[in-house]
C-alpha cells in the first residue's frame, strides 16, 4: 500500500501484552518519518526504523504489558510531503509518535501538526536550534543535536585556532539558513569576520560555481553548513579545485560518520566537527553498533540512529510510568524523568525541550591511524553538557518562564 506516494517501510506488531486502558486503541504506534532513499538516508532512512526497533526490544515492550508498531516513511525532504503523511498516520494510522524526521524544513511543519493533534514529536535527524527556540511545544522533545551546538563546538574550535574570516557554502533551506546563522554569531563573538556566503539548493549535484565563489572570497574557512550527500559532493570537488592545497580550509559543520565513510580517510583526514554520540566510545556504544551493523547490511550507526534508538526508549519508559498515551502528558513525564540509557548515559530533558548531554570534538584520523572498519575519529575535545547547548533563557521559548 502507499500513502502519498511515500512506502510503509515495516507495519509488523513488535511486541503484543496486556495493554493500559488509558492508552487509545491499546497500541502504541511509533511512525519513523525518514528520507529513506535521499540525501539523507544513509544517516537516518530506514536504520532509524532499525534503532526504534532495537529500542522497543531493549525497553522489552512485551514483558512489560505494551503493544507496540513501529512503521516508517519516506518524506522525500519535501515539506508539503511530510505533512501529509503526518496527518495521515495520526488520522487514519493512530500513530502516536513521529520519530527522527532528518530535514528541519519538515520538522518545523511535523512539529506544528503533532502539536495540534496532541501527539509526540521525537526529533533526532533535524538540526534547527528553533525547535526549543521560537519554535518549541509542549509535545517535541529534540534529542541528539541542533545548529547551536554544532556551531559552538565547531566554530569556536577553529576561531581560537586561528580561523578568522569565513565564507559559507549553505543549503537553502531551514536547516542551513539556522547552521549559518549560529556559526556567524559563534565566528563574530570570538572577533573573526563572516566575508561572505552563498547558498545552493538541496541536494545538488554541481558545486562548482559555488566553490569557485568560495575560493574567491580567499576566506581561510569556508564553512560547509550542509549535510548528508551535500557534504560529501561539496567536499569531493572542493578537493577537485584545488582549494584545501591552494592554502584554505574547510569546517564540516554537520559532518555523519557515513560521511566520512563515503567520502574516505584519504578525503576526509583532518575534518574537525562536532558530534553527539560515536560508536567507539565505549563499551556499550560498541555493542549497540556491532548488533546493529549486523541487522544494517554492516553499515554503523550514526548519531541520529543512536538519538532515535534513545528517545524511543526513554519516551516508552514515560508511558509505562504513567499508563498513558496522552502526547502532552508523555512528554511533561519525559521532562520530569533523568535520562540514563546505554549510549548517551544521564541526561536532562529541559523545559523547552532539549535533550542536555556531553558533545564531541572529532578530528578524522589519517588512514594510517585506522585499525579497522568505520574506525575513523579521534576525540580532540569533551563538550559538558552544560556548556553543549544554547542556554534555555536565550532561545525565546514560549514556555520557558522569565
Amino acid at each position: 500500500m502507499k500513502l502519498l506516494r511515500t512506502a510503509i517501510i515495516s507495519a509488523a506488531v513488535l511486541s503484543a501484552g496486556t495493554a493500559y486502558g488509558q492508552i487509545s486503541d491499546n497500541l502504541i504506534k511509533i511512525g519513523v518519518l525518514s528520507d529513506m532513499s535521499g540525501l539523507y538516508a544513509d544517516l537516518g532512512g530506514p536504520g532509524s526504523v532499525l534503532a526504534a526497533r532495537l529500542a522497543v526490544e531493549d525497553f522489552d515492550a512485551k514483558g512489560k504489558g505494551l503493544n507496540v508498531e513501529i512503521i516508517g516513511g519516506d518524506h522525500q525532504n519535501k515539506p508539503d510531503i511530510g505533512s501529509n503523511l503526518t496527518r495521515t498516520w495520526i488520522d487514519t494510522e493512530k500513530v502516536d509518535v513521529i520519530v527522527d524526521v532528518p530535514n528541519s524544513g519538515v520538522a518545523l511543519a511535523v512539529s506544528e501538526i503533532v502539536r495540534d493533534k496532541n501527539k509526540v514529536f521525537l526529533a533526532s535527524g533535524p538540526a534547527s536550534s528553533d525547535l526549543t527556540g521560537p519554535k518549541c511545544t509542549p509535545n517535541n522533545v529534540h534529542w541528539t543535536y541542533d545548529t547551536w551546538a554544532l556551531a559552538n563546538g565547531t566554530g569556536n574550535a577553529i576561531v581560537k585556532t586561528g580561523g578568522k574570516t569565513w565564507f559559507f557554502l549553505t543549503a537553502d533551506y531551514a536547516f542551513g539558513h539556522a547552521l549559518e546563522r549560529d556559526t556567524s554569531a559563534v565566528v563574530n563573538k570570538n572577533g573573526g569576520k563572516v566575508i561572505g556566503a552563498v547558498r545552493h539548493p538541496l541536494n545538488t549535484q554541481d558545486f562548482s560555481s559555488f566553490l569557485l565563489q568560495a575560493q574567491s572570497s580567499k576566506a581561510q574557512i569556508i564553512g560547509l553548513a550542509n549535510a548528508g550527500g551535500d557534504t560529501i559532493n561539496s567536499i569531493k570537488q572542493a578537493a577537485e579545485f584545488g582549494i584545501v592545497s591552494g592554502g584554505q580550509n574547510l569546517a564540516g559543520l554537520l559532518v555523519f560518520l557515513t560521511d566520512v565513510h563515503a567520502l574516505g580517510l584519504k578525503t576526509a583526514q583532518g575534518l574537525i566537527f562536532t558530534e553527539a554520540w560515536y560508536w567507539d566510545q565505549n563499551d556499550a556504544s560498541r555493542a549497540f553498533a556491532k548488533r546493529f551493523a549486523a541487522q544494517n547490511g554492516g553499515k554503523y550507526p550514526t548519531m541520529v540512529h543512536a538519538g532515535v534508538y534513545a528517545s524511543v526508549l526513554h519516551y516508552l519508559k514515560a508511558v509505562h510510568a504513567l499508563k498513558s498515551d496522552d502526547g502532552k502528558t508523555v512528554v511533561a513525564k519525559m521532562k520530569e524523568m533523568p535520562t540514563e540509557d546505554p549510549l548517551f548515559g544521564k541526561g536532562t530533558l529541559r523545559a523547552d525541550g532539549r535533550h542536555v548531554h556531553d558533545m564531541y570534538l572529532f578530528e578524522v584520523k589519517k588512514p594510517e591511524e585506522s585499525k579497522g572498519p568505520w574506525d575513523y575519529y579521534k576525540l580532540r575535545a569533551t563538550i559538558p553538557a552544560a556548556e553543549a547547548f544554547r542556554p534555555m533563557n536565550e532561545g525565546n521559548c514560549p514556555l520557558v518562564k522569565g
